[in-house]
């Protein structure tokens, strides 16, 4: 099983449209791919997505092979590819035709693109069952999170990838997630077409990134940020969907209309995730309770969501989410993503009363919203070799099978059976520049 998760703008959305910064971290919320293999002899290969209701199989020899390794048409897992085959492409059409819905569809052409170019004909029979606890289409980085698991599982499976382990070479590691990356980035091409790359490197490599695109001819200049802290995270859903290109297209049209006033707006973005970088950077950062560097952090954000107020990119639902949650007075709010929609972040004071969190969460329910307790900064894609999980009933390890990953519900149901964060439950192990001593080699 391999895992990776989640992310959040921190801070700088929009202004990144226009060369500023922005700073996206990964979240506690995840995808998880189990494989399962068939049989010998069966060449069946088959992709179980229960979230979208996806199931559907292949017979692996009836694959386009022959188009896949044509001259000058394979890749190998050291290659970076900048942009998809048309040709390969097309070959996969015959493939999905019978699968219904985009979504679906681009999900399958995603697997089978990674498929053929990772693997080859002689790739055993397989199941590779997804589950996710991350919402789908609200800006979190879903696929992406996706794409890194199947770019991470095929490599493991080709045996081109090295599971990660204790006192592994600082050079290896960031070679292995560099290969992960580089394929996960493929995957999220044949989905969204032209990704800028942020979403599947922080579902790679974990923690958080700063990232600016001057020129959108090129790749965008990306630095790991190693040092964030793991902090407590509200995360709301308005389960109201957004429409990218609409709030990009707003902000566009206000630049226009009011050129001093935006670019104005927008280079305070830019300095807010600037001072944001510098506080999370700051050699004597700390997260304690009543910490000046988490209240400065949370007034940013607070700023940083009412100056995207001010260019339009907000909506009705994402402002009652914040006054709900600045009447209950738990922490710092702001939109993130796109807006329009989508969900909100809410960075969490300390010792906050759980009474105080229930009412709240009632008032959440009540009026639709999706609430998800999480955290930002935590691990990126990792691996549970063998996928076994510790059994109280037993009381001792047992298989995680396909049925029993396929029939806990929610979120709570499928962290409780897989979840990462398992105090010694499961040994996930992650590829990462240091190890600590708990969880098996995190």
């Amino acid at each position: 099983m391999v895992s990776a998760p989640g992310k959040v703008i921190v801070c700088g959305e929009h202004a990144v449209v226009y060369g500023k910064g922005a700073i996206a971290a990964a979240i506690s919320l995840r995808s998880y791919l189990l494989v399962t293999p068939y049989p010998k002899p069966s060449r069946k290969l088959t992709l179980r997505f229960a979230d979208i209701d996806l199931d559907h199989s292949w017979d692996i020899d009836a694959l386009p092979w022959d188009a896949f390794s044509a001259p000058g048409k394979k890749r190998y897992y050291f290659d970076a590819l900048e942009r998809l085959d048309p040709q390969l492409m097309k070959a996969l059409k015959p493939l999905i035709t019978n699968i219904p819905g985009k979504v679906l569809q681009a999900a399958a052409t995603s697997f089978l693109y990674l498929f053929l170019m990772i693997g080859n004909k002689y790739s055993p029979g397989a199941t590779y069952t997804l589950r996710s606890t991350i919402p789908i289409g609200a800006g979190l980085g879903s696929s992406a999170s996706i794409a890194v698991c199947l770019s991470a599982a095929l490599q493991i499976q080709s045996g081109t990838l090295t599971m990660p382990f204790r006192g592994m070479m600082p050079q290896e590691t960031q070679l292995q997630l560099k290969r992960i990356n580089n394929w996960a980035f493929v995957g999220e091409m044949c989905i969204h077409g032209n990704p800028s790359g942020v979403d599947n490197t922080v579902a790679t490599g974990g923690k958080a990134v700063l990232f600016k695109r001057d020129d959108y001819s090129a790749p965008p200049d990306v630095t790991h940020l190693k040092d964030f802290p793991e902090l407590p995270l509200l995360l709301v859903n308005t389960r109201h969907p957004r429409r990218t290109a609409e709030q990009v297209s707003n902000v566009r049209n206000l630049l226009t209309n009011h050129e001093d006033i935006t670019n104005s707006m927008l280079d305070t973005i830019d300095k807010i995730t600037n001072e944001a970088n510098d506080i999370i950077n700051d050699p004597d950062f700390s997260s304690h309770a009543g910490s000046p560097h988490i209240v400065r952090l949370g007034e940013l954000i607070r700023i940083n969501h009412g100056i995207l107020v001010s260019l339009g990119v907000s909506h009705p639902k994402l402002e009652r989410i914040r006054e709900l949650i600045d009447h209950a007075g738990i922490g710092w709010t702001k939109l993130t993503g796109a807006g329009g929609g989508g969900c909100s972040i809410t960075l969490l004071k300390h010792n906050v009363k759980e009474e105080t969190l229930k009412d709240l969460d009632d008032k959440l329910t009540a009026e639709g919203f999706e609430k998800y307790n999480t955290t930002v900064g935590g691990a990126g894609v990792g691996v549970l070799w063998p996928a076994v999980t510790f059994s109280e009933e037993h009381g001792h390890d047992i298989e995680i099978g396909q049925e029993m990953f396929l029939k806990v519900e929610g979120v709570q149901g499928v962290e409780s059976l897989v979840g990462v964060d398992s105090h010694g439950k499961r040994k996930w192990r992650f590829w990462r520049e240091w190890v600590s001593e708990d969880n098996g080699g995190r």
